[in-house]
């Protein structure tokens, strides 16, 4: 039996290689490949498909989590793979709460996807053990808790306190508390320093890039 691969992810060469890997395998089979999300979510839902690897970020696209939590809805069956170069501290939690089975950092790569992809398909959910640290200013972005991160993916988008406090549902006042907290651990001087540094390091991604 071989398992339908659907692959979405916008760099072509990591597209390429994905496709490579899944049509080496005997266990595999590549039904379709897509450069955005979107793409990938119309063809499974017309289609037959076991497994699927996908990308997060897509410019001016769907993003891939979005998209797996269609198909999740749609087609509960279909097995996932969400795979990123990003940081970005709230995907892990997100994806797993939209049942995604699989979760593989490019960069960090302590598998092969090919392994990933078979455990997967065992049945099992295969996460990283350990969670992406990347050195922000004097701290690590592992330093921040879920609320400061929460504001922080606010705050990369140039929102004031005002807007952050009515998007997250918090108090002003909360809410300047956190990022003064994030200021002191990370060193940095000012509100706009760290918003720029956490979007150019992927430690911050609004939902709404």
């Amino acid at each position: 039996m071989s398992y339908k691969v659907v692959i979405a992810e916008d760099f072509r060469m990591i597209r390429e290689i994905f496709e490579n890997t899944v049509k080496r395998s005997g266990d595999y089979k590549l039904a379709a490949s897509f450069p955005t999300a979107l793409q990938a979510v119309k063809y499974i839902e017309k289609n037959d498909t076991d497994l699927v690897l996908m990308d997060v970020l897509f410019p001016g696209s769907m993003n891939g989590l979005d998209a797996s939590e269609m198909i999740k809805i749609a087609k509960p069956d279909v097995k996932i793979i969400v795979v990123t170069s990003m940081p970005e501290l709230s995907y892990e939690k997100r994806a797993k709460e939209t049942g995604v089975e699989g979760f593989w950092q490019k960069e960090i790569q302590e598998q092969s996807i090919q392994e990933i992809m078979d455990r997967v398909m065992s049945g099992e959910i295969v996460y990283p053990s350990e969670q992406v640290e990347v050195p922000i200013g004097n701290t690590m972005s592992t330093d921040f808790t879920d609320k400061e991160t929460e504001v922080l993916k606010e705050l990369v988008t140039g929102a004031s306190n005002k807007e952050i406090a009515e998007n997250l549902s918090m108090a002003q006042s909360t809410v300047k508390m956190h990022i003064t907290n994030m200021l002191q651990k990370s060193g940095y001087r000012s509100r706009l320093e760290l918003a720029l540094m956490a979007r150019h390091y992927g430690i911050a991604i609004s939902d709404r890039d």
